[in-house]
């Protein structure tokens, strides 16, 4: 059976593009738009439906639409994405381009955006920046400041569901997109809210960072470290490399402290570039015969091979094995130093699922 093909949406900012347009459209023409098509910042184009269109005045309109991230999992997917639009005399076409309710304010250097601004990267402000100056292109607007304010009616709720307090975006969502497209399972959002995270740390000034695979790993790992500033911690889910990569991208980056669960660790150990590819039964089927060299303990193998999950081959491993556990953690140092190369030192904890260090590459001969 043919692998069935995953839908792409789009992203908050050609959301918020397309209701620029809608509103422009409807202010020039005195039409009311039910779609309108966006040209992505890569040359593709989508026609985008438009959920309302409110006329304030003959110089005031804004738009909205639902937000659609195709197959990809996003928490904005599905939610309201407006822009309110209003004309007002120049000299010539000037763009203005606000953050109106549930869009964040940047409060904390090393963001693309500057303190103080609202939360709307780049790509968004040059799809936006293109929608005018076509629209008054053709309807002879050009010699109008145009003011855009952009706006999500649930983006404070929906903010809480992301990292946006810890990077310093406060009182709602970030308007994001590097073309406008949402490829499913690109993963192109996360690895952009870790290189995030780690731009805020820099500009903070620390340089040992903390990674983890998820909140509950940096919960842990909070209470570990109880002195490091909450920007150390840095999620990187399943992107074992791509999340070194963003680190050695800042000059600065020292120490990384990889803080994991033994799901992860079994799959890092084994190298896999990003974890969510490694299938259980190989990792499970690799770290037995890695028992059985090391601790010669024919059942210990058999228990492992036959676990249903890492925690549960765990629970034959810690605490009775912890030459097992060395094995693991050394080989993630090993491979996270291989895609580091010496400019960053790594240490390696590995938590029992209580939030223990069943292992720690500090207490352990440095590898050669």
């Amino acid at each position: 059976m043919a692998a069935k093909e995953l839908k792409q949406g789009f992203t908050t900012g050609a959301a918020a593009a397309a209701s620029v347009k809608a509103a422009l459209l409807a202010l020039a023409t005195s039409q009311t738009p039910v779609a309108v098509d966006i040209e992505f910042l890569n040359g593709e184009k989508k026609s985008i439906a438009i959920k309302k269109i409110l006329k304030f005045s003959d110089t005031c309109c804004q738009a909205s639409v639902i937000k659609d991230a195709g197959d990809d999992p996003d928490i904005t997917h599905k939610a309201e994405i407006g822009a309110k639009v209003t004309l007002s005399p120049a000299k010539e076409l000037k763009v203005i381009i606000q953050g109106g309710q549930g869009v964040g304010k940047v409060t904390k250097p090393g963001l693309e955006v500057e303190v103080g601004e609202p939360a709307i990267n780049w790509g968004p402000r040059q799809m936006i920046q293109n929608v005018v100056e076509d629209i008054c292109g053709q309807y002879t607007l050009s010699g109008k400041k145009v003011t855009v304010e952009v706006f999500v009616p649930q983006g404070e709720l929906l903010a809480k569901k992301t990292l946006n307090a810890r990077l310093g975006i406060l009182g709602g969502i970030s308007i994001l997109g590097t073309t406008g497209i949402v490829r499913p399972l690109s993963h192109d959002a996360y690895i952009a809210t870790i290189r995030s995270s780690i731009s805020v740390a820099t500009a903070r000034g620390i340089d040992t960072l903390v990674f983890t695979t998820g909140r509950r790993s940096e919960r842990f790992a909070m209470g570990l470290f109880p002195a490091f500033l909450e920007e150390a911690f840095i999620q990187t889910g399943d992107f074992f490399k791509a999340a070194i990569d963003e680190a050695l991208d800042k000059k600065s980056t020292q120490e990384i402290i990889y803080t994991v669960f033994f799901g992860k660790a079994v799959k890092m150990s084994l190298g896999f570039e990003h974890t969510h590819a490694a299938k259980s039964e190989l990792t499970l089927n690799k770290l037995a015969h890695w028992s059985r060299k090391i601790t010669g303990d024919e059942k210990l193998f058999c228990d492992i091979k036959e676990a249903n999950t890492a925690r549960h081959a765990f629970s034959y491993i810690f605490p009775d094995y912890p030459e097992l556990l060395t094995c693991v953690g050394n080989k993630i140092r090993e491979n996270a130093r291989g895609f580091a190369g010496d400019r960053i030192q790594i240490r390696v904890i590995i938590l029992d699922f209580d939030g223990n260090v069943a292992f720690d590459s500090r207490n352990i001969k440095e590898i050669p």
